[in-house]
Parts: C-alpha cells; sequence; structure tokens
C-alpha cells in the first residue's frame, strides 16, 4: 500500500515518534543526546516551531511539537538530517541513521494534550532508564525536568504546558507533578501510538464498543482525535490538496498558452520569458498579459514571473488595452 502524504499546516499538533534503522541505536552515549537537545532547541527557536514534550531513549525518542510557519517537514529535515550527518561523522559510519519516514501523529489538542505531555515524559521510567520521579525530574534527556524547574531550556514552551495545571507556576507544577505521578499505573498507552483505529478512538475498549454497537466511525492511522476531529482534519487537508492541484493545472494550461501563441508568431517563449524587446515580443507579451490577467484573472505578480517583466509593467500594459 502506498504511504499517505503528512497531514500539517502552521500550528498543527503532532507527536513525533522517530526511530532508528533496524531498530539500531540512535545515541550512544551523552555527547550524542547532547548533540540532539541543541540541535532540537535551535531549529524550534529559530523556526518558531513550538516543543511542549519530548524524550530521548536508546533507539528512539518521543516528540510533542507545534508546527511553526515553515511546516513540519522543513523542520524535522534540518533536525534529523543534521544530527544523522553529526553522528556519523563522530562515529565514523556511513549510511542512514534513521527509519526511512518517521511518525508523524496530528493530536486532537483539547482531548489529548496533557495525556500526550504525560506519556511522552514518563517514557524513560516505564523504559527503566530511571528508577523513579525524583530521578526523571533530574534526567536531562527528556522535558520532564524542565516543566519542574528543575533544569532550564528556554526553548521548551513550559508556560504553554503548565497554564493548563494552574494560574502560577509554582502550584501548577505540583498540580502537573502529582498527574504524572497517578499516569504510572497506567503502563504503557497502545491507544496513543498504536494502528488507526484504535488510536484515533482512544483505545481498544471504545473500539469493541463501537463494534458491538454496530456504529461506524471516521478513523485515519495519521490522526489521534474523535470522530468529528478525524473528519474536519481529512476535510481541511482534502480542500488544501484540491486548491494546491487546482494552482498546478492552472500554471500548466498558462504555460500551454504562451507556447501556443509564441509558435504561432515565430517566437520562442524563452525570448518572451526573458523579458526581449524584440519585434513582435512586445505585443505578443501584451496579448498574453490581456488574456491571462483580464479573462483568466491571473494576479499581476504571476504575470510577471511567467512573462519575465516586472509588476508594474504588467500594470502599464493591461491600462494601454484598456483605454485601446
Amino acid at each position: 500500500m502506498p504511504r499517505q502524504a503528512r497531514l500539517d499546516v502552521a500550528g498543527t499538533l503532532h507527536h513525533i515518534i522517530l526511530r532508528g534503522i533496524e531498530k539500531r541505536q540512535i545515541f550512544d552515549d551523552d555527547l550524542d543526546r547532547e548533540a540532539f537537545v541543541k540541535r532540537l532547541g535551535h531549529l524550534a527557536s529559530e523556526t518558531g516551531t513550538k516543543v511542549y514534550a519530548w524524550s530521548l531513549m536508546t533507539n528512539h525518542a518521543h516528540l510533542l511539537l507545534r508546527s511553526g510557519p515553515g511546516g513540519l517537514p522543513q523542520y524535522m529535515r534540518r533536525l534529523l538530517t543534521g544530527y544523522a550527518q553529526a553522528y556519523n561523522r563522530r562515529h565514523k559510519r556511513n549510511g542512514y541513521l534513521f527509519q526511512n519516514r518517521y511518525k508523524s501523529i496530528i493530536c486532537e489538542e483539547e482531548v489529548y494534550f496533557q495525556e500526550l505531555v504525560r506519556y511522552i515524559h514518563l517514557n524513560p521510567l516505564r523504559a527503566g532508564l530511571v528508577k523513579d520521579l525524583n530521578q526523571l525530574e533530574r534526567y536531562p534527556w527528556a522535558g520532564h525536568g524542565i516543566l519542574m524547574g528543575r533544569i532550564k531550556y528556554s526553548w521548551q514552551d513550559t508556560d504553554y504546558v503548565l497554564s493548563g495545571f494552574g494560574k502560577r507556576a509554582g502550584p501548577a507544577r505540583r498540580v502537573y507533578g502529582r498527574y504524572v505521578s497517578e499516569g504510572i499505573k497506567q503502563g504503557n498507552r497502545p491507544e496513543l501510538v498504536g494502528g488507526g483505529l484504535v488510536r484515533s478512538l482512544g483505545g481498544w475498549s471504545a473500539v469493541k464498543s463501537l463494534r458491538r454497537s454496530g456504529e461506524k466511525v471516521l478513523t485515519d492511522e495519521r490522526i489521534l482525535g474523535t470522530d468529528d476531529f478525524v473528519e474536519r482534519v481529512l476535510g481541511e487537508a482534502d480542500q488544501r490538496a484540491q486548491r494546491s492541484f487546482s494552482l498546478r493545472l492552472r500554471d500548466k494550461e498558462q504555460q500551454q498558452f504562451i507556447k501556443a501563441r509564441c509558435q504561432a508568431a515565430g517566437i520562442s517563449a524563452n525570448e518572451l520569458q526573458r523579458g526581449s524587446r524584440r519585434s513582435p515580443i512586445p505585443k505578443i507579451r501584451s496579448e498574453v498579459a490581456w488574456k491571462l490577467g483580464r479573462e483568466w484573472g491571473v494576479p499581476l505578480a504571476e504575470i510577471a514571473r511567467q512573462l519575465g517583466v516586472s509588476t508594474p509593467a504588467i500594470s502599464q500594459i493591461l491600462r494601454r488595452r484598456s483605454k485601446a
């Protein structure tokens, strides 16, 4: 089955899971972990990506991020490529470090935000990397210690997380600490990271209940949320895909029209698009600009890009033709 496209738009909340290729270690020692964390924070500040929770294990890592203006793929590409290159140089190895495709799950914030913060930060305890919550508070390779005020990383958005537990930092930290402690007995949470139906519905108990009742719901393995949330995310993604396809189609039609008009006049499209003023190119440029602007409604800046001249020049061409 072909893999599905990523779902993302600026401001989207993502649970990221990245793993080493063939389950190999991606962090051999604390120098590796320090290099990853430094890159994680630097790029978050540079790109406007919000980091709410994170934990580094041995062969995988969890991140809870809100994508910045440039989107999630750009951030993750720079993070993983940069780290993998540094890791390979340091350890004198070649080849891929991470699995080909990291897992990104869009999350319904109102329902799952605090659950995910707790789940991600309890990973080192569940894996036996620390023995108790006291050690977890001082564990430098997860975001829990930052939220508890034991470790300082300015790039982690602690204020946003703690605001869900109280109005003032001190009391909010205590409430958050109790909340994390209560999550220990829950053990592994497959509904937060498992596949499609289980993840979207929040656990097998919900799945079984719905199966017994015969009710059908919309689910998607890329989304953690309720039926309504899944439907809304997929609907918005479909609209974005349609707009993107429409823009690509319109651009193709424009190129075909320009090429045909140039061929009919015995000139090359390259000459027209390089801004040449050799006769009869200005006349053809005027005709094409009028067709694109007045009949197709193409923005002036786009027409200028297609015809190799400035936007004011296109505006002047259209004014002259409208007076003729």
